[in-house]
């Protein structure tokens, strides 16, 4: 599983002091720290930074690019501050997130990607509201994104397509369809385009010691849809674990069994079963619990692993 690290972004107070102070060590030290701990590329989220975003990202991709070699991602909706990054960048091929098919943005974010060889995330959100059902996100790839893709010859490879994880907390309804539009994703175009998710959005406005495992059990779904990409925590060695778990099919324990079985249900287009669980084991019943608030069987509240 490729990890982007999501923890240098513009919500952190400690990230925004950093920027604010052009704290340069701060920021080597969380992008040696997280690189080291399995990242495979950093994510620079500075928010929109209307006024300062061309000076904040540039100098960013240069104190990072110091001590570590992996892609950087550019993130933010500033397109001055994208192209000021991608002038800077000196290292691996990086990624710009994002485009969507907004015109404003589908007209003009795709042609700096290619202007400058980066890789783009291209979201699956047009005007008007986020849509709901996996199949109108997988028609805005097909019939909006991939087209002005080929358009204007960006290479299929370095298109990257985000069907936009959402929080359990007042999306719930989004959580399965976002399985099923990475799922559909894989198989709608030859050759498919890489997916990607930003993991922790689906326990956005989570209580906190909710959170991890609400990030992990949807990240073991994701993976049995086939996602390719996550914008995580490389910090959370659960998370890892479990994704290790997975990939490697480690079934030495009756924990590690559930998660290799969720992985297969979600492969095989099926529901994880009561028999799959061991209600006995708390851990595996709080995955069970889990798994019926992201497909939407079990409605979401802050004490649903209470009940």
């Amino acid at each position: 599983m490729y990890i982007i690290a999501e923890n240098i972004h513009i919500i952190s107070p400690k990230v925004k002091e950093g920027i604010a102070n052009r704290d340069g060590k701060f920021f080597q030290d969380m992008a040696v720290k997280m690189v080291e701990a399995g990242a495979n590329a950093v994510d620079l989220n500075i928010g929109p930074q209307k006024k300062a975003g061309h000076e904040i990202l540039p100098w960013l991709v240069e104190t990072v690019e110091k001590v570590v070699d992996v892609p950087l991602v550019f993130d933010t909706t500033n397109l001055a501050a994208i192209e000021a990054a991608c002038e800077t960048v000196s290292k691996a091929q990086p990624i710009i997130n994002s485009t969507d098919a907004r015109e404003e943005r589908l007209e003009t974010v795709p042609l700096v990607a290619k202007k400058y060889n980066t890789r783009l995330v291209a979201l699956t959100m047009a005007e008007g509201m986020i849509p709901v059902g996996s199949d109108e996100r997988v028609s805005i790839a097909l019939e909006k994104l991939i087209p002005h893709m080929l358009e204007i010859d960006f290479p299929i490879s370095d298109l990257i397509i985000d069907p936009l994880v959402l929080t359990v907390s007042g999306c719930q309804e989004y959580c399965p369809e976002c399985i099923e539009a990475v799922r559909t994703l894989k198989f709608a175009w030859d050759p498919p385009p890489l997916t990607n998710g930003g993991l922790s959005n689906v326990s956005n406005a989570v209580p906190h010691e909710m959170r991890p495992l609400l990030n992990r059990t949807y990240m073991v779904m994701l993976m049995g849809a086939g996602i390719d990409m996550v914008i995580a925590d490389p910090l959370d060695e659960e998370l890892k674990k479990w994704i290790r778990v997975v990939e490697q099919r480690d079934e030495s324990s009756a924990l590690n069994r559930l998660l290799v079985k969720l992985h297969d249900r979600v492969a095989a287009m099926e529901e994880l079963q009561p028999g799959d669980v061991d209600m006995s084991d708390p851990a595996q019943a709080d995955i069970w619990k889990t798994v019926q608030v992201v497909l939407n069987k079990v409605i979401y509240t802050d004490s649903y692993l209470r009940v």
